[in-house]
């Protein structure tokens, strides 16, 4: 039972540290900047886009020169995010359903 408790402790503590961490990463702008940032700066292209609410979309940018690839999450109200980021981009040539 005590190891339990400790354990919950710990994790109470820890969930806030790993929080914060995670969102110091997270890189917002406006929505039009962002996209010419991504387009002149970056050199990207965006490869698809979905809505994940009626609020939000996400939008997928990948580099042609080097297959580095951000995710963009894009709000309503004017701001977009890069909630991630990665390289060796591989893109599919099926068409979705």
């Amino acid at each position: 039972m005590s190891f339990r408790l400790a354990f919950l402790l710990c994790a109470c503590v820890a969930l806030p540290t790993l929080s914060q961490a995670r969102m110091s990463d997270v890189s917002c702008d406006d929505s039009a900047r962002m996209t010419e940032t991504l387009k002149e700066v970056w050199g990207a292209e965006r490869q698809g886009m979905g809505l994940r609410d009626p609020e939000t979309m996400l939008e997928i940018w990948v580099t042609s020169h080097n297959g580095e690839w951000l995710i963009v999450q894009s709000y309503a109200n004017g701001t977009s995010c890069i909630v991630a980021m990665g390289a060796h981009w591989e893109g599919s040539r099926a068409n979705p359903a």
